[in-house]
């Protein structure tokens, strides 16, 4: 199964992160959006992606009004389109963190 999926955790509550808006963009342009679900996931931003470079945006200042990063930014690249790339967000007001999930 191919595509790109993201999970924001809110690692100073120790719970998923629910209501987080995220954009993912390719070239540029809008590729795909969506809002996390109670679970903090997005099952699919974007099935059968192209090579090349992307950047996940996360609304975070929504969901950490008087947290210090208003918005997470994650460039990436897709290398093979037939593979799966799941990116997680580790969240807290004040840090953040990510790796190349599964």
């Amino acid at each position: 199964m191919s595509g790109i999926s993201t999970h924001v955790l809110d690692v100073s509550a120790g719970r998923p992160a629910s209501g987080i808006m995220v954009q993912l963009f390719f070239g540029g342009e809008l590729a795909g959006s969506g809002i996390t679900d109670g679970n903090g996931r997005i099952q699919t931003l974007l099935a059968n992606p192209k090579p090349g470079n992307y950047c996940l945006l996360f609304d975070s200042g929504s969901y950490y009004p008087d947290g210090f990063y208003p918005e997470v930014r994650i460039f990436f690249i897709v290398r093979d389109s037939s593979a799966h790339y799941h990116v997680p967000l580790l969240l807290s007001p004040f840090g953040y963190t990510t790796y190349r999930g599964s």
